[in-house]
């Protein structure tokens, strides 16, 4: 029972019959205690009876299939799914909160891969602009999306996979089940690729923990043992399907001999300071930010109420929140629930996609502003980007892209530019027919820093047909920190279209590599206005953006007819990822002196500033801090004078008055 904190289910559970199994409990917990090594029951033994399971069988809807090797999400639930039966709960934490591995999982788009209806329709797609190529497409794209069957197949019959078996096999739909990552071979971690996945053939299934008292009859009756494995809290579990190679295929169809890195988000990885294996205390596996622990000892199985004693809890708790940046294809499919036959409910994808929010918006991005410098027509401002991730940002399948949009208003909120914003289509404005260069500086609003991986055919060409993918045409995304071109796997995940000229791209102010940065710098036309401007950029995020589907769309297969729909109905908005907001002062301020206007202290001291002079030319006075954020409002206009609060603490202020119809600005500081 040690490996659930990788969430694994090891025993079926009948809820409704939990209170007579409590019952007899007594006696087998007594069995238990009573065994020694050489007694221990054997693997066919069973634990329930065959009512209990056919009754348990009706009330889930994850699959209880067996196949050879592998068994359905839904043996495994009964352990570790939701245990919300007392006096013992399961998989919850002090606090209550349920963490239930298969719970978690179940809405993710691990969990749906094999449903995907946009990986169905890519699959279609490329099969159509190659159809005789679609046994070996169907076998290679099913090899990391339905796992549990195309494996299966492979280790008992051979042959390729297909999407027709896929369609008819229980355990292939369910997608990147439990058993496709605790049954990968200790052996294979991280030297297989590009979804040539090893699987123990002996019935182990590997889990964290490394106990003396390890429980593990109830998996006996699903003829599985489990075992110790370290290597299930190592990124290279991860590695042979988030690195994968594709062969090139030229207009007509011939494989031409060259290979495309269609995503290598492990590698990248490699090539960062994350890498465990580089640093083993400072790094952090894919497991550490997609699988959060929790540090409390907890009970990891359900229906044995003694596994709450001291000496069978176990930490740390892996969270299987397996969650990145995908909220627009989790949101289609909470919308298609039903049309995809999809077992989980809106209430587990509302949580999957909160937590991918929050990764997005908490683990992601560091951002920047700065305004550099001021002249009577323009202003110079910088947007600094820094990636947090362990891998390049945006990573994995192509169709993902990060943009910056720049938006400087002046004192009344009218825009004076704006680059990055999108239209009604979810399209990046000012995007270019093909694809959008890699900008140092931006000068005009048509232009718009998109950070993505552009494809090109063997012409040379734009293309989103990944059998057609020779090399990549652009290759911006922010690279991780500590990413070089020297290492030893640079060839799987280069840079490309950014020109030698932007020396800050992954440098240092030194020019040294690895900075895991990028510094836009914005000239902004003013045009002559010299009053205060607010500065606002934000990045969004699109993991199915509208020109990686134009392509597709183009043709017309069952799959694509079936997402077609899908995908125009949903809300394709960019995601939020990080904003930031700052006002810059006006370069040529006349002083409020001219008009018998004081403001005093400057310093303030007290956390109160001191405006007088005050008389009916006097219009609006409002004081803004850094950011923008209004602090204080002068609105009694009776009397000479006017006292404004500032906030605790010290900071720096803008007080703004509109008098004789113009506006006056004025710095105060603050000391306390």
């Amino acid at each position: 029972m040690y490996f659930a904190a990788l969430g694994t289910r090891c025993m079926m559970r009948s809820l409704p019959v939990r209170t007579a199994t409590i019952a007899a409990m007594g006696a087998i917990v007594t069995l238990f205690v009573a065994w020694t090594s050489d007694d221990l029951p054997k693997a066919h033994a069973r634990f329930h009876s065959n009512a209990e399971l056919d009754r348990f069988r009706e009330e889930i809807d994850l699959p209880t299939a067996w196949n050879t090797y592998f068994r359905g999400s839904g043996t495994c639930d009964g352990c570790h799914g939701l245990d919300d039966v007392p006096p013992v709960f399961a998989n919850r934490t002090a606090a209550g909160e349920d963490v239930s591995p298969v719970t978690s999982w179940r809405a993710t788009m691990m969990a749906n891969a094999a449903k995907d209806p946009f990986w169905r329709a890519k699959v279609s797609h490329e099969v159509a602009v190659n159809p005789a190529h679609q046994v070996e497409l169907e076998d290679k794209c099913t090899s990391c999306h339905a796992p549990m069957g195309r494996f299966d197949k492979m280790m008992t019959v051979g042959g390729h996979y297909s999407i027709a078996e896929l369609e008819e096999d229980t355990l292939g739909l369910d997608g990147v089940s439990c058993l496709a990552c605790h049954m990968q071979s200790p052996d294979s971690l991280g030297v297989l690729f590009s979804g040539s996945l090893k699987y123990v053939t002996d019935g182990a299934v590997f889990g964290p923990y490394d106990a003396e008292n390890l429980f593990w009859p109830p998996m006996s009756f699903l003829e599985l043992t489990p075992q110790y494995g370290a290597h299930i809290n190592d990124a290279g579990i991860c590695a042979g399907c988030h690195s994968l190679v594709t062969a090139t295929a030229d207009l007509q169809g011939n494989l031409t001999g060259d290979q495309f890195v269609e995503q290598a988000t492990y590698h990248e990885w490699l090539n960062s300071v994350f890498n465990t294996d580089v640093d083993p205390e400072g790094g952090i596996s894919c497991q550490g930010c997609h699988m959060p622990r929790i540090h409390e000892p907890m009970v990891i199985s359900a229906l044995y109420d003694f596994l709450s004693s001291e000496e069978y809890l176990r930490t740390p708790y892996g969270r299987h929140d397996l969650v990145g940046g995908n909220t627009f294809m989790l949101a289609l499919l909470k919308d298609n629930r039903a049309a995809l036959n999809l077992t989980a409910n809106e209430t587990h994808f509302d949580s999957t996609i909160a937590r991918t929010v929050r990764l997005l918006q908490n683990q992601t991005l560091l951002l920047e502003n700065t305004v550099v410098e001021r002249t009577a027509d323009t202003a110079f401002v910088d947007v600094q980007l820094t990636n947090l991730a362990g891998h390049k940002f945006p990573s994995g399948y192509p169709a993902r892209r990060a943009f910056v949009e720049l938006v400087v208003e002046n004192a009344t909120g009218d825009t004076l530019f704006r680059s990055g914003g999108w239209d009604q289509t979810y399209e990046v404005i000012g995007h270019d027919a093909e694809w959008e260069p890699h900008y140092d500086v931006i000068r005009s609003p048509d232009q718009a820093q998109i950070y993505e991986l552009v494809a090109g055919d063997v012409n040379g060409d734009k293309t989103t047909v990944l059998e057609r993918a020779k090399e990549p045409l652009k290759d911006n995304r922010l690279a991780p920190l500590g990413f070089t071109t020297s290492h030893a796997s640079y060839d799987t995940m280069v840079i490309a279209g950014v020109p030698p000229t932007d020396i800050d791209f992954n440098r240092d102010l030194n020019g040294v590599e690895g900075s895991g940065t990028d510094i836009i710098h914005y000239h902004v036309p003013l045009n002559g206005y010299s009053g205060l401007i607010r500065v606002r950029s934000r990045v969004w995020y699109q993991s199915a953006p509208p020109g990686f589907m134009r392509e597709m769309f183009t043709y017309s297969t069952p799959e694509i007819e079936t997402f077609r729909p899908m995908y125009e109905a949903a809300d394709g908005s960019p995601v939020l990822v990080k904003e930031q907001e700052i006002v810059d002062l006006s370069t040529s301020i006349d002083h409020l002196a001219e008009l018998g206007v004081r403001i005093f202290p400057n310093p303030v001291h007290d956390g109160q500033l001191r405006i007088e002079g005050l008389d009916r030319r006097i219009g609006s006075i409002k004081v803004y801090d850094v950011r923008g954020s209004l602090v204080a409002e002068r609105k009694d206009h009776a009397g000479p004078r006017w006292v404004a609060t500032l906030p605790p603490g010290p900071g720096t202020y803008f007080v703004v008055v509109q008098a004789a119809g113009q506006r006056f600005v004025e710095r105060v500081v603050a000391w306390r």
